[in-house]
Order: C-alpha cells, then sequence, then structure tokens
C-alpha cells in the first residue's frame, strides 16, 4: 500500500453491524394504469419520474464504487459495498423494466428525460468530466466530490424511502399492488443500506464542511430535476394541456 493511498484512507469504517442483503426481483407491469394512484394522476405521474431519473444515477454509483473498491481497507465496508452496488444494479434494472413495459408502452415519451440523465451521469459526472481528464494530482478530490453527491442522494433516499414504506394512503386509495411492490421493495433497501455511501465518503477523507455545501446544493438539484422531469410527463396528458406544465411553474410546486 502506498504512502499516498495511506494518506487518503481513514480509521472510519462500517457503521453497521448487520449484513445487506441483494434480492432478485421481476415486476409485471401490464395491467398498471397511467394513475397508479386512482384519481390522483399528478401524484402518480411525480413518483413515475423516479422511473426516468434513477437507473442512469444507480448505474453511476455502481462505477464509482467499483472503481473505489482497492481503496477499502476495512473488510466490514468493503463487503458493505459490494453489497450496494449489487442492490442498487437491480434497482436500475427494476427501473428501467418500469421505463420500458410500462410508460414507453403507454407511447409516452421518455426520451428526453432519459438523455438528460444519461448527460448528466455519464458525461458531466464521470471519471473524464466532459471528456477533460482529472489531473492524477486531483483525481481524488474528484472521486470525493462525486462520493459526497451520492452520500446526500442516498440520505434523501432513506428518507423517501421510509416514507414510502410506511406509507398507508396509496394502499387505502387503490394503489396499483405492482406499483407498490416496487417503491416499498426500493424503499426498504434504501433504509438497510442508508450508511453505506457516508460510511465510504469519511472513510476515504471526505471532509465535514464540504458534506454540507454539497447536500445544499445536490438536494436542490434533485428536486429541480425530479420537478422538470414530471412536467415533462404531465404536459403530454390532456388533462394537464391548459395548465402548461414547467418547472418555472408556480403551481407545479404548489402540487
Amino acid at each position: 500500500m502506498s504512502l499516498f493511498s495511506q494518506f487518503k484512507t481513514t480509521k472510519i469504517g462500517s457503521s453497521i453491524s448487520y449484513f445487506i442483503q441483494p434480492r432478485k426481483v421481476k415486476f409485471e407491469w401490464q395491467n398498471t394504469p397511467i394513475d397508479w394512484i386512482p384519481g390522483q394522476p399528478f401524484a402518480s405521474y411525480f413518483i413515475n419520474e423516479i422511473n426516468n431519473i434513477l437507473p442512469a444515477g444507480e448505474l453511476w454509483f455502481c462505477r464509482l464504487y467499483n472503481k473505489l473498491l482497492p481503496q477499502i481497507r476495512d473488510e466490514k465496508l468493503k463487503h458493505d459495498v459490494q453489497a450496494f452496488i449489487r442492490q442498487e444494479a437491480m434497482h436500475a434494472q427494476a427501473h428501467n423494466s418500469a421505463n420500458t413495459e410500462y410508460l414507453s408502452a403507454r407511447h409516452i415519451d421518455i426520451q428526453r428525460n432519459i438523455e438528460l440523465m444519461n448527460f448528466l451521469f455519464n458525461k458531466l459526472l464521470a471519471d473524464q468530466p466532459l471528456g477533460i481528464s482529472i489531473p492524477k494530482v486531483a483525481s481524488h478530490q474528484w472521486d470525493l466530490f462525486r462520493l459526497g453527491i451520492v452520500a446526500t442522494v442516498e440520505h434523501m433516499t432513506c428518507v423517501l424511502g421510509k416514507y414510502a414504506l410506511y406509507n398507508t394512503e396509496w394502499q387505502r386509495l387503490g394503489a396499483d399492488p405492482n406499483m407498490l411492490d416496487l417503491v416499498k421493495w426500493h424503499g426498504a433497501e434504501e433504509i438497510e443500506h442508508r450508511s453505506v455511501a457516508f460510511d465510504l465518503y469519511r472513510h476515504l477523507g471526505g471532509s465535514y464542511i464540504a458534506r454540507y455545501y454539497l447536500s445544499v446544493a445536490v438536494i436542490i438539484g434533485v428536486i429541480g430535476l425530479w420537478v422538470d422531469g414530471a412536467a415533462h410527463l404531465l404536459a403530454q396528458d390532456p388533462r394537464f394541456k391548459s395548465r402548461q406544465p414547467a418547472v418555472y411553474k408556480p403551481w407545479i410546486w404548489l402540487e
């Protein structure tokens, strides 16, 4: 182990005592309606937008974490990260199935949203952002910056996962069981691996102050992208045509 790699890592390791369990799942979308929460078209579209947002991001998480695995010096944390990667890969696969077999199959144009996410994660936040090579001296800081983004997103998804897992209102309204299964399964695994991104960020030297400014920027960015993508889906529905959904419209934020 080089002096540089020793300097980068800390004694902080895994903060959880249990072992994360990756699970294989399969969802069938033939009978899932667009308004999967009956009488709630806005909420249905808004939650459907997560299917557009997540796959590219989750596969990006996997690539970044696979790259950083050799730097992990805590065996339990390494096991956590490997299980996290397998869970995230399955999440991406499940949401991709909803995109292709559910939304696209019902003639909803999602290409614009998918391309935006692909640009963000495959180009802008790539190992070589926009094709620009990161100098070797700055490569670890670029990795830490991206780990900080993952840690913030995973904090958000843990909170949302807990909400989805314990929510009873959707079921009371007669929500589609397939979509309920997807969001509750995903929510449960987000809670299960909630600490991994934070543990890895600290293990590789992530700073106390940086995670705060990153949290502010990332939370604003994620919410903005979510509302923008949902507006694109809503705009294709004749029921919302007169309201002209867009991210800059106050009514969509009030909703």
